[in-house]
């Protein structure tokens, strides 16, 4: 059983050549994709909102995962915390979540246009006009939503509380 679970869980996980090539699958078959990307290094219910509220808007849910070195890049060398391959098992855990695609740039830009979802989400903290992708999202007859964080939650803010008790 936990061979069955563990093998369910990895499936999850693709590379970008395999999941076009399961997205296409999806879209023959008349499934609305939705992506998102993050670095979802302490999922946390902020997190888990987020993504669920995200699913809800199609069939299914691609995630663009940041890599460790793109992470790194981001938001310093003490992060992330949890290694790609821990992230990346977290989100396959979710049942909500179909797909995850790591990415190494400091954008998902690559993975946006290679695999042009039917809608492209982020966090209400951006505009539309500032979404890595939304423009070519949009030009190839997709659609680009926000959804509002859960106030309080954030991976940052809980590294920080972390931190402040232990010294």
């Amino acid at each position: 059983m936990r061979n069955d679970l563990e093998k369910t869980l990895l499936s999850k996980i693709s590379d970008l050549s395999k999941l076009q090539a399961s997205m296409a699958t999806w879209k023959k078959e008349g499934k609305k994709i939705v992506f998102t990307n993050g670095v979802f290094d302490l999922l946390h219910i902020g997190h888990i909102t987020y993504m669920a509220k995200a699913a809800e808007l199609g069939d299914k849910l691609v995630i663009g995962l940041n890599s460790d070195s793109s992470v790194k890049r981001i938001k310093g060398e003490d992060r992330p915390v949890n290694d790609q391959n821990s992230r990346a098992a977290l989100l396959a855990a979710l049942f909500f979540v179909d797909a995850i695609v790591v990415f190494e740039e400091d954008t998902p830009i690559n993975v946006i246009t290679t695999l042009m979802p039917d809608i492209l989400v982020k966090g209400a903290d951006y505009s539309i006009e500032n979404i890595v992708g939304a423009k070519e999202v949009i030009a190839n007859g997709g659609e680009v939503k926000t959804i509002n964080f859960v106030e309080g939650y954030s991976s940052t803010s809980i590294i920080q509380k972390i931190r402040n008790q232990i010294t």
